[in-house]
């Protein structure tokens, strides 16, 4: 099963974006059954401000509602940049506050909060219900800037998998992307012990 997938749509964020520009990827993830459409990243010339950040969630608005005729829900994946100061807010306060919460929900990266200062539960607190997908991965020790697998590392997971119900958690994805420790092969399986035999 696939329930959601990453799409590049940085042409529909620009001024001279239209639905066209997202309308066929839409109905390629409704296709194969996807329940969500996930934005996954924005280039940087798109997120410079505040205004940026303001127009980009009335573009993810529109887009929203483009999803819904594709009978599908929208996503936004963020990383640390979107928790980079603009005055006194940050880009993804900006997200979070100017789109509709009952249409665009959040894919929270965990690292990427953690690694930016923010608490996942704090966020969870402030936006009930809106998490409904997470990406995990566990943070290095030894080297912030590097991965560990999943229950190795300085991320609390068990703490944050308590707030589940109130993020509105529906899908959980496990990543690891360096730093693995011996193999890849190793670490999928030491990251899937732990989730099995310690949270879930």
């Amino acid at each position: 099963k696939s329930p959601s997938g990453h799409y590049g749509v940085d042409k529909f964020f620009t001024k001279a974006g239209t639905k066209a520009d997202i309308m066929p990827l839409f109905e390629a993830a409704a296709e194969v059954g996807q329940d969500y459409f996930t934005v996954p990243w924005l280039g940087p010339d798109l997120r410079k401000s505040a205004d940026d950040y303001k127009s980009i969630s009335a573009k993810l608005n529109e887009a929203a509602e483009l999803c819904r005729s594709a009978k599908i829900g929208l996503a936004y994946h963020n990383h640390d940049f979107e928790f980079e100061k603009h005055g006194d807010t940050t880009g993804y306060d900006i997200l979070l506050s100017e789109t509709t919460a009952d249409d665009v929900k959040m894919e929270l990266d965990i690292y990427w909060a953690e690694y930016a200062g923010r608490t996942p539960q704090s966020l969870f607190a402030e936006h009930p219900g809106r998490f409904v997908m997470w990406h995990i991965k566990d943070m290095s020790k030894a080297n912030r800037k590097e991965n560990d697998e999943v229950g190795t590392g300085s991320i609390d997971y068990k703490a944050i998998f308590a707030h589940a119900e109130k993020a509105g958690m529906k899908h959980f994805f496990v990543e690891q992307e360096n730093n693995y420790m011996p193999d890849i092969y190793e670490s999928i399986r030491t990251s899937a012990s732990y989730l099995q035999k310690s949270i879930l």
